[in-house]
């Protein structure tokens, strides 16, 4: 089970169809929809402000997710964070994309379906249109998705959804191997390729 806690009578909410890491951190107003997964060492501080993954979100290792007080943090459906990023006071549109050691400051608005790219600093109150990149620092906008890089985005996303479902199917903890067996599988099959790999895709 992840570290729960409680705050003045306020605790947090997991769906049980939700995967949540068991070194993950939950405090207080703290709302995980249908089919979410949250990675390893990830923080979602509720002990100000509201937060809310919508159905099939992630938030992957790492991430820090907080707000003001009386404020709503919301990844909204298929939403999707990735390593190390830094949600505070925001609001991420349904299917868009946060890469990774990205921080998205306070009021900032990531539209529907963009994608913020790796190490991106979105400052407070800024706004990042539907289906629009944005890059940098600050960050600004870039130009327009293609179709194929938001095909990609809902691909990604789905092998989330589907890591959730693997995790509460048969994710234990273990001893570690001395030795690696003579006959070592793999972990499940995908044909998920980076973005930059993908015909056309952004470098």
């Amino acid at each position: 089970m992840p570290r729960v806690y409680k705050l003045e009578g306020i605790t947090p909410v997991i769906d049980p169809t939700a995967y949540v890491h068991e070194t993950a951190v939950l405090i207080g107003d703290v709302i995980v929809g249908a089919g979410c997964y949250v990675g390893p060492g990830a923080s979602l501080r509720g002990d100000f402000g509201r937060i809310v993954m919508e159905k099939g979100s992630n938030l992957q290792d790492n991430c820090v997710v907080h707000g003001f007080p009386q404020t709503d943090t919301v990844i909204e459906e298929d939403g999707h964070i990735g390593h190390g990023a830094v949600l505070h006071c925001c609001r991420i549109g349904r299917n868009a994309m946060i890469g990774m050691n990205s921080v998205i400051n306070d009021n900032a608005v990531v539209g529907e379906s963009a994608i913020v790219a790796a190490m991106a600093f979105v400052r407070a109150g800024f706004q990042v249109p539907p289906k629009s990149l944005a890059a940098g620092i600050p960050a600004q906008v870039k130009r327009k998705l293609s179709d194929e890089e938001l095909a990609w985005k809902r691909h990604a996303t789905a092998e989330y959804q589907e890591l959730a479902r693997r995790c509460l199917a048969s994710l234990t903890e273990a001893t570690a191997l001395t030795a690696v067996e003579p006959d070592r599988g793999r972990v499940a099959e995908s044909t998920l390729k980076p973005l930059h790999e993908t015909k056309g895709g952004s470098r």
